[in-house]
């Protein structure tokens, strides 16, 4: 199947992969957009892994200042190289990531890095709301649900504000697949005026 140049440049508008990998991925859509973006997603997810054990000791400190200059962040994101860390692709990442923490005030970067007392307190929460009810349906209940508090205070479980069908998390995977390095974002403090008065 014949794929045209315009729609190779339409999936790489939308993905901000290669020119090479949308073609190949709509030559094996057969021309289907919504499949080969999934194909490159897969892919990404495969690259990304592959970067896991590598160190990420480069890297920038992002802020944003939301137009009414009452919200504020500042972001630690990490990169294997001081070349990559100077990419627009990667100040574009990290903008992104600092606007998402200033639209939806997460409290830490993942589930792993929630202490283990406050997860402890929301099962017992969770499990006291549950009472009378048999100990494996409270199980999936308890899960559930803290899957859901997952997803609202932690970074990397959030959907991503400018892409609600991926979350942070997948957004960083695909950005690791497009620059060929390991990123993580390390740390961040959001700062908002009257906040704790």
């Amino acid at each position: 199947m014949a794929i045209s140049a315009s729609e190779v440049k339409k999936l790489r508008d939308r993905t901000g992969l290669g020119m090479m990998d949308c073609k190949k991925a709509l030559e094996e859509a057969e021309g289907d957009m919504a499949k080969a973006e999934d194909l490159l997603r897969k892919q990404g997810l495969k690259a990304a892994e592959m970067r896991v054990g590598r160190a990420a000791a480069e890297g920038v400190v992002g802020h944003y200042i939301h137009t009414n200059n009452k919200i504020g962040v500042i972001a630690e994101i990490n990169c294997e190289t001081d070349f990559a860390a100077g990419s627009a692709d990667f100040k574009a990442l990290v903008k992104d990531v600092c606007m998402q923490i200033a639209a939806t005030s997460p409290k830490y970067v993942a589930p792993e890095t929630i202490p283990p007392e406050e997860i402890a307190r929301e099962k017992e929460i969770i499990s006291a709301q549950c009472e009378g009810k048999p100990a494996h349906i409270v199980e999936k209940i308890v899960e559930g649900k803290l899957n859901k508090y997952y997803s609202e205070v932690c970074l990397m479980e959030q959907p991503f504000v400018k892409d609600a069908d991926a979350t942070i998390e997948q957004y960083l995977k695909m950005k690791i697949a497009e620059l060929g390095e390991k990123i993580s974002i390390r740390r961040f403090t959001r700062f908002s005026v009257g906040e704790n008065i």
